[in-house]
Order: structure tokens, then C-alpha cells, then sequence
């Protein structure tokens, strides 16, 4: 089995930075056509560029996941503008880092509104075109070690992201038979530019010694486990979660 992604449409959210751009230059170095969505219209172009200079094929939708009608009218125009879309990567999210006490209900609701109901509808609004249209698909959702490894700190985070890792269970029990895998990738730290100034902090590089191979990844590095879950290589994967942390979670 190829990782060949040639003639397939996918949209990403959140590609216009960090491990969303690379996912969509990512797909787009396998040959698939890629709608890079996110709300900032200006750095949505520069991903698109990005992919055009590479030869690849790309267009751009602004989209704020926190919005469901933006999502149903973002995922409409990809699909429309493209003849239907075969891949969605739930990508878009947002990190609340801070103790529990120090918590606002704010806090909790943008986070959950960013990782799980922008998820959560994203994949309902592609579910029901691929359904309609009867051509199958594979939604790839983006979640963290935080979904199962409890963290100081990251309470609202984690447990957005344990929404993330059981929905993409659920969404693959009931789209099955329809012919839509689901699947989630775990990441471990990746340095993006969210968090370059931690990570070359002195913290930052004492956190790296610590881990198993003295290393932080970047996005290039989760390539594969996208790829598998995209493509027909994993054609015989959903419901599944896969670690891509380097064995950082083996550290703590």
C-alpha cells in the first residue's frame, strides 16, 4: 500500500500555522488537492503559497470552527468548489493552560467550543456530504497526549482533548458502513511557533533533557501518521489512536 494521495480532496482547520500548515503541505505533497481553513485569511494565503510553490494544488476557506454555521458554510464551498471532499483533518484547537482554581468559565467554554464542538460539527457537516454523495472518506482528528495523561495545568485542555479521543470512536461506529474511517493522532510536544519561547527557554531545555530521546518534535514529524490515516494504507484502521510522541510519555 502507497501513501498516494493523487485525486483526493482535504480540507484541513487550523493550517495557517503550526502542525495545520504542515498537515496541509503535507497532504499536498501526496497528491492531494488541499482546502487549507482557519480564521485568519491573511496566513490561510501564505500556507496556500506555500503549497503552490511546492507544485501542489491548494485554495483557502476562512472558517472559525467556534462558529457552526461558519463551519456548515466553509465546508459547503470546499465541497461545492471541489466536486466533494474525501478528507478532513480536524486540526483546529486551543490551548488553556492554567490551574484549576484559576480556571473562568470563559476559559472553559473557549476551549471546548475550539476542540470539541468545532470538531464535533466539522466532522457532522462532512459526514452527511460523503454520506449523501455515497463515496466514503476518512476524517483524521488531531487530539494530544492530554486526552489520557493527566497534566498540572492542563485540566480543560485534557479533557477537550478526551472528548476528541472518544467522539472519534463514536463517529467511527456510526459512519462505519457508510464507508468513513475516523481516526486520532496523539502528539507529544512539537515545537511550533505557539510555543518558541518555552521551548528555548531555559525551562523549555531542561524539559527536553528529560525526555526519552532529548528531543522535541516538529510538525514534519507527525508526516507518517497523518499519511497512514489519510490514505489507503490505513484502509483497514478506524476507531484507532496512535501516540506519535517519540516515547515521551514513557518520561513521566
Amino acid at each position: 500500500m502507497r501513501f498516494d494521495l493523487t485525486g483526493k480532496k482535504a480540507l484541513v482547520t487550523g493550517a495557517s500555522s503550526g502542525i495545520g500548515q504542515r498537515m496541509a503541505e503535507c497532504l499536498a505533497e501526496a497528491g492531494a488537492t488541499v482546502v487549507a481553513s482557519a480564521r485568519r485569511a491573511d496566513r490561510l494565503e501564505q500556507t496556500v503559497d506555500r503549497i503552490q510553490a511546492a507544485g501542489g494544488q491548494a485554495m483557502s476557506v476562512v472558517m472559525d470552527v467556534s462558529d457552526v454555521e461558519s463551519i456548515r458554510q466553509g465546508i459547503d464551498t470546499a465541497d461545492k468548489e471541489l466536486g466533494g471532499l474525501d478528507i478532513l483533518v480536524n486540526n483546529a484547537g486551543i490551548l488553556v493552560d492554567k490551574p484549576v482554581l484559576k480556571t473562568t468559565p470563559e476559559d472553559f467554554d473557549r476551549a471546548f467550543a475550539t476542540n470539541v464542538r468545532g470538531m464535533f460539527f466539522a466532522s457532522q457537516a462532512f459526514a452527511e456530504r460523503a454520506i449523501a454523495a455515497k463515496r466514503g472518506g476518512s476524517i483524521v482528528n488531531v487530539g494530544s497526549l492530554g486526552a489520557w495523561k493527566p497534566t498540572r495545568g492542563l485540566s480543560v485542555y485534557g479533557a477537550s482533548k478526551a472528548a476528541v479521543h472518544q467522539l472519534t470512536k463514536v463517529f467511527a461506529q456510526e459512519w462505519g458502513r457508510k464507508g468513513i474511517r475516523v481516526n486520532c493522532i496523539h502528539p507529544g510536544y512539537i515545537h511550533t511557533e505557539i510555543n518558541d519561547e518555552l521551548i528555548r527557554s531555559p525551562t523549555g531545555k531542561q524539559l527536553t533533557q528529560m525526555l526519552l530521546r532529548k528531543r522535541i518534535g516538529t510538525p514534519k514529524d507527525l508526516d507518517g501518521a497523518l499519511l497512514l490515516f489519510a490514505s489507503d494504507a490505513g484502509d483497514y484502521l478506524t476507531g484507532a489512536s496512535l501516540d506519535a510522541d517519540d516515547g515521551q510519555s514513557l518520561t513521566f
